[in-house]
């Protein structure tokens, strides 16, 4: 019998770790060959797993909720025969270290405490010095306040403050023109932190900068709050006097997980990185519900019930033609804007789980019963929980829909790395002037946003404004649009 040590894998799409949000197995559960053992949820999608070999589970590396670093030990398995214990590497500690030196794994209660070195006392002197007893100074200009003395550190004390300062040894410097490979969440947690990921060494794939590479560093750093409360005066601040108050109910903790902790970092790093610039227009759809509803009651026993969103989806691509920029992704960190010559549309979906936006793709090959049929379909793959990374990655742009909920503005978020999206708001019958005469019109407001740093004011309106020509004149939407022929002889 042997040991078979199962690691996390490499997802892909620039995934560096992974939580656990439901195992499959226990300790002594026998598994087979592709069984599904756990699902993990990355900062895109959720993923199971399987077994690659049969075996009997001997413990589970992380509990439900828990990061995994992309290599660490997932689960660990009993087999017939040699296994593969030696051809792995041991099981990383919560701070994936490098080293002993550069990651000290022993807590505080478990190390006894030693006497300091010369070095470590001079490491963890303070750095304001008390000064020396002697006679104050005969001349008043040179009187200073003279600085609070440091209290006596005891050994623990000590010890303490020389591991934290001698530990804090920043990697050198890369070479110039070579950036930090590291996650968006990872990098939006350094800016706010203030850490420079230049000097961070990665302990994943390539070099990679993980949560925990930057975890390691913030413990390390020394703390420089020479004006921090005291106890005293914390709890001063943090206790308001009550007089004559009844408790109030105490607060309910939910801790945030799964696909509801991976969509809150999205949100906020899309919303932290991007400069949004939204835009609303009002567009008439009187004509489009008219041949919406003929539509519906000439083809129900055939075809899916249309919406609104497969015309949307075909005026966006229509739209797109004549605004490539808008039908692309944005690799901020290499300056790179990729345009796409295949529409693929992600749906923003509301779950139990969360929001999720499953793609339809090459939209621009498809007709409004065959966006219907798939917007359907992917709808509830979604709802299920059934959605893979097939699923949810690849789109170049994506629709957002409240308009059931009412509504007529919204300010979306951009779901990066795409530049647009495009967000339906409800349908109100309201008075308009067609000519001089006031009629009742069907209208709608079109609220979008767009990446500022890649996509213009100019640029944006102008391609809801296509899309508002084609909404309003929905033949249109089904002729192709006249290709320039270029005549013999013409100027």
């Amino acid at each position: 019998m042997g040991e078979y040590v199962i690691k996390l894998p490499d997802i892909g799409e620039g995934v560096a770790e992974a939580e656990v949000v439901e195992w499959m197995v226990t300790a002594g559960d026998v598994v087979h060959e592709d069984q599904v053992l756990v699902s993990v949820m990355t900062d895109k999608a959720a993923v199971e797993l399987p077994s690659p070999t049969t075996g009997t589970v001997i413990s589970l590396g992380a509990q439900v909720g828990e990061m995994l670093a992309v290599g660490a030990e997932l689960l660990r398995l009993e087999v017939s025969g040699a296994g593969n214990i030696e051809a792995v590497s041991p099981r990383p500690a919560p701070a994936a270290a490098a080293s002993d030196e550069a990651s000290p794994a022993t807590s505080e209660s478990e190390m006894p405490a030693a006497e300091p070195t010369a070095s470590e006392k001079t490491a963890s002197t303070p750095a304001t010095p008390v000064p020396a007893a002697g006679p104050p100074p005969s001349s008043t200009e040179d009187r200073r306040p003279e600085p609070p003395r440091a209290h006596t550190a005891s050994r623990d004390e000590v010890g303490t403050e020389t591991r934290s300062e001698a530990a804090f040894d920043p990697a050198p410097p890369r070479p110039e023109g070579e950036k930090p490979i590291a996650a968006p969440a990872v990098r939006h947690r350094a800016r706010n932190a203030g850490v420079d990921l230049r000097f961070v060494s990665g302990s994943g794939p390539a070099g990679r900068i993980t949560h925990a590479d930057l975890d390691r560093v913030l413990a390390r750093a020394p703390q420089t709050s020479p004006d921090r409360p005291t106890d005293d005066s914390r709890s001063a601040v943090d206790t308001p006097k009550r007089t004559g108050e009844t408790p109030q109910t105490p607060l309910e903790p939910i801790k945030l997980s799964g696909l509801r902790r991976a969509m809150c970092t999205r949100m906020q790093d899309a919303w932290s990185r991007i400069p949004h610039i939204s835009y609303v227009e009002e567009i008439d759809v009187t004509s489009l519900e008219s041949l919406r509803a003929r539509l519906n009651e000439r083809y129900a026993s055939t075809h899916p019930r249309l919406t609104l969103l497969p015309f949307l989806m075909r005026a966006i691509c229509l739209a797109a033609r004549e605004h490539p920029d808008l039908n692309a992704t944005f690799d901020d960190e290499q300056g790179v804007l990729m345009r796409s010559p295949a529409v693929h549309i992600g749906v923003a979906t509301q779950t139990d789980a969360g929001l999720l936006v499953p793609v339809v793709r090459d939209v621009q090959s498809r007709d409004p019963w065959s966006c219907a049929r798939a917007v359907e379909s992917l709808a509830e793959t979604a709802r299920s929980g059934r959605a893979g990374r097939d699923v949810l990655s690849g789109s170049t742009i994506t629709i957002t829909s409240l308009g059931a909920l009412g509504g007529v503005v919204t300010t979306p978020i951009i779901n990066p790395p795409e530049v647009a999206i495009v967000g339906v708001n409800r349908i109100r019958t309201l008075p308009v002037y067609v000519g001089d005469s006031l009629m009742p019109r069907k209208m709608m407001n079109l609220s979008s946003s767009f990446d500022h740093r890649v996509i213009d004011g100019h640029s944006a309106a102008s391609f809801i404004q296509a899309i508002r020509a084609l909404l309003e004149e929905p033949a249109l939407l089904f002729i192709e649009p006249p290709r320039e022929v270029h005549r013999p002889g013409a100027a």
